[in-house]
């Protein structure tokens, strides 16, 4: 059995990439009923929806969940920080195209992270998996009174090492073919492209804790290849996000499982920072009038025509998050990945 098995008491080192704003409670109770990791994104929610997820969570499966949270960079903005008047502007025609007026600022864009820390430790999920930074003492300590274990995401060597010092208990090694954001934290993301296969050995030399494998893994291939280079573990995200237990929209799905290698890109148009998606209309039209506001700030403003055309059905309006190896996913059910999944796992099984 590998550690990453021993460490969050599952089956399999299967672990299910957690998607802000997309993950959903059937998909993750799915795939840690499979006796994987289900993993659930908590961006952006406020103290009471973290506690009532993870009830919910607990009422959908028996088995080991993981929530994950943003730590903190320090350049996010607040309101008082931006004046947003020509993003706005600039994206008046994709308010109209959604139905919505172009909002006005809120007073915050985020919830405060201490408080969701405060909630995540009340509801007391299995593991903590955190991305763009390193936990502190007193967070790594507070997970461990109460039995949580700890995920950090790393995108280079430095930043794995980084994480092994603070105390987490296992590093989610991200190559640049991944889907969604690119969570570096040591340098820019723009620097820290390492793919997936130059990546995990040189993580796997330079710590002692699991290493999870994460980034152009969708298959039994990309299994063993990960375990080839010793990973301990798996984390897959654009082939669990097609299934229809997740919680991404028709129009989404569609477009991952039309897409081919080169159909992705990197933008900073839907949030302000680096993550990797499909292009549509929304990312066209953000990108030519080069007035992206820097985060959060342009993930709030997108989030509002995001959320209307999520609603329509209408995929030129979304952040179609989906990583290079779209073209490599095949089924429509969660059941089915983690069968294809375990298929690459040494033996067959764990």
């Amino acid at each position: 059995m590998s550690r990453v098995c021993e460490l969050f008491g599952i089956d399999v080192p299967i672990v299910l990439g957690p998607f802000g704003g997309l993950s959903s409670v059937e998909l993750t109770a799915a795939v840690s009923a499979g006796g994987g990791l289900g993993s659930f994104g908590l961006y952006g929610y406020a103290p009471d929806r973290i506690v009532e997820t993870v009830r919910m969570l607990r009422s959908s499966t028996d088995r080991p969940v993981a929530v994950n949270l943003w730590w903190s960079r320090g350049d996010e903005v607040t309101p008082a920080d931006v004046d947003l008047s020509s993003t706005r502007d600039a994206m008046a025609g994709l308010f109209a195209a959604a139905g919505v007026a172009v909002p006005d600022v809120p007073e915050v864009f985020l919830p405060d992270l201490a408080d969701q820390l405060d909630a995540v430790f009340a509801a007391v999920p299995d593991v903590l998996s955190l991305v763009y930074g390193v936990p502190d003492a007193q967070t790594v300590a507070r997970a461990r009174e109460r039995g949580i274990r700890v995920i950090g995401t790393a995108t280079s060597v430095a930043e794995a090492v980084a994480l092994e010092t603070a105390g987490v208990d296992a590093v989610a090694a991200t190559g640049m073919e991944a889907a969604g954001h690119r969570v570096s934290f040591l340098r820019d993301p723009a620097s820290s492209l390492v793919g997936t296969f130059a990546l995990i050995p040189q993580v796997v030399d330079a710590v002692s804790v699991p290493v999870i494998a994460a980034g152009g893994i969708a298959d039994r291939r990309g299994v063993a290849a990960a375990f080839a280079l010793g990973a301990e573990g798996v984390q897959v995200g654009t082939a669990f996000l097609r299934t229809r237990q997740s919680g991404a929209t028709a129009a989404h799905r569609e477009a991952i499982a039309a897409a081919g290698d080169t159909d992705t890109v990197l933008t900073r148009a839907m949030s302000g920072r680096w993550a990797r998606g499909i292009p549509n209309r929304a990312v066209r039209e953000i990108e030519a009038a080069q007035a992206i506001a820097p985060f959060p700030a342009q993930n709030w403003l997108t989030g509002v025509f995001r959320a209307a055309a999520a609603a329509a059905g209408e995929g030129e309006l979304l952040s179609l998050w989906a990583g290079q190896a779209a073209g490599l996913t095949r089924f429509d059910e969660a059941a089915d990945v983690l069968v294809e999944l375990r298929a690459g796992l040494p033996g067959g099984r764990d």
